[in-house]
């Protein structure tokens, strides 16, 4: 039976997921936690595809994407769908990699508050961004990762491998989602993937930003099943 996986972004938990937990419970998706117990992307897949064996449909938003993509790269044959949520599939740029410095050396000297509270908005649409509650829910869950796992999490983002190398190889239904007004991964990067994955679909979501889970939490839900709907099943796969 194939397992549905849902892979939270950078400092995110399953509390990101809580209307997908709710909306498809009769998927049964279980929410992975690799990217809180491993240093970088490789192991984070890695240890992703000791945690479940069989068949995976893997859903991962933003750096959670970028976990699912190296996932399939390791193991093409057991991945029977991806589902890319506000990601990117290339490398870090040299003008991220010193945004994500200098919030790490502010996150080790305790400030994380500091950094994460006045960019918040920054994750959601400008709509949703005045949306107290919904900002609140977020703020939540990523302070509640800590500084340590911040610091983690945003290296393993920046010594990420070029996801577009094995993209064309895909043989497993993608879906591509992202939101349209996304400042953190904008339409194109998504646009990108679309392109190199063979079998790729892209959805462009209306008043959306980085948090779809959170801000278009039914229109996610819809996708998510239509994707699911088109997996085939593990015994028509070759070498499943």
């Amino acid at each position: 039976m194939t397992t549905l996986v849902l892979i939270p972004g950078l400092a995110g938990d399953e509390a990101m997921w809580r209307d997908q937990l709710a909306g498809l419970a009769d998927l049964r998706p279980e929410v992975s936690d690799v990217h809180m117990r491993h240093a970088s992307l490789p192991e984070m897949a890695a240890a992703l595809l000791a945690r479940h064996p069989g068949p995976l449909a893997l859903c991962g938003a933003s750096m959670g994407g970028m976990v699912a993509m190296e996932a399939a790269r390791q193991a093409p044959g057991r991945v029977v769908g991806l589902a890319l949520l506000g990601t990117s599939a290339r490398p870090e740029d040299e003008e991220m990699r010193g945004v994500r410095e200098k919030a790490i050396e502010l996150f080790a000297q305790g400030r994380v508050k500091e950094v994460i509270e006045p960019n918040a908005g920054l994750a959601f649409h400008p709509d949703h961004a005045r949306d107290p509650e919904l900002v609140g829910r977020y703020l939540e869950f990523v302070l509640r990762a800590g500084a340590g796992q911040l610091i983690r999490q945003n290296r393993a983002v920046i010594g990420r491998p070029d996801a577009r190398r094995h993209l064309p190889s895909l043989r497993c239904p993608v879906l591509v989602i992202c939101g349209d007004d996304d400042q953190l991964t904008p339409p194109e990067l998504s646009r990108e993937i679309a392109q190199l994955a063979p079998s790729a679909e892209l959805m462009l979501l209306p008043r959306c930003g980085h948090m779809l889970t959170m801000e278009q939490p039914h229109a996610v839900n819809h996708a998510l099943r239509r994707w699911y709907a088109r997996l085939e099943r593990p015994t028509d796969r070759p070498g499943s």
